[in-house]
């Protein structure tokens, strides 16, 4: 027996509400969406924190934004092994099948994910070393960020850091996959490095000339 349960009587009701409104106002759209197919103009690579909204940050509309979340926002490096990769998937279709035009990595402060990495490396985390812990394993990736930026005294600039880096980390990793580097050398696809500051709103671009995030 599968153990569902009933969705909480407030979720139903937000559904209800939405179906009324916002869906039966725009309904022509949602169902060109449908009958037609999504073309979405970006890939958005975001962290599973429920802080981080991707469409409202940017006033995105159904269909606009491919988004793929998970801890940390990283992409793991091109690894055709056989297993199963999620990340690489999603990109992969974006890529391949969905034919979009930019790819956008979106960190931001705060991060659980990484504060789990920084507590992992420095010793404080002795249960995310375990090798049956799934995040431990995935925050393997950000080893090398912390690595560069542990020698930064001040902790909150320290953990700003190691979140920037989590961005980079990802733009690197981007382009060992061959159908992204080639679609990005043939200037079919950019990539950008973004950073949320989420109590204040504040975004940033990676600028690779400066080698610095950059506010909006």
């Amino acid at each position: 027996m599968r153990h569902a349960k009933p969705l909480p009587g407030s979720l139903v009701q937000r559904y209800l509400g939405w179906k009324a409104t916002t869906f039966a106002e725009n309904a022509p759209w949602y169902r060109r969406l449908a009958t037609e197919g999504q073309r979405p103009r970006a890939m958005v690579i975001s962290c599973c924190d429920s802080r981080v909204h991707v469409t409202s940050i940017f006033g995105a509309e159904q269909g606009e934004f491919f988004i793929h979340r998970n801890i940390a926002n990283l992409v793991p490096p091109y690894e055709p092994d056989g297993l199963r990769h999620g990340t690489s998937a999603a990109i992969e279709y974006a890529v391949t099948e969905l034919k979009i035009g930019q790819i956008i990595v979106l960190g931001h402060s705060l991060c659980g994910g990484v504060q789990g990495c920084e507590a992992m490396c420095s010793g404080q985390a002795p249960e995310l070393e375990r090798p049956e812990s799934f995040v431990g394993r995935w925050m393997d990736m950000l080893r090398p960020g912390y690595e560069r930026v542990k020698g930064i005294t001040d902790p909150a600039a320290r953990r700003e850091a190691l979140e920037k880096q989590a961005v980079l980390t990802s733009l690197d990793n981007l382009m060992t996959f061959p159908f992204v580097a080639d679609a990005v050398t043939a200037n079919e696809i950019q990539i950008h490095g973004l950073w949320n500051d989420i109590t204040e709103g504040v975004l940033e671009i990676y600028d690779a000339k400066a080698d610095a995030f950059i506010p909006l």
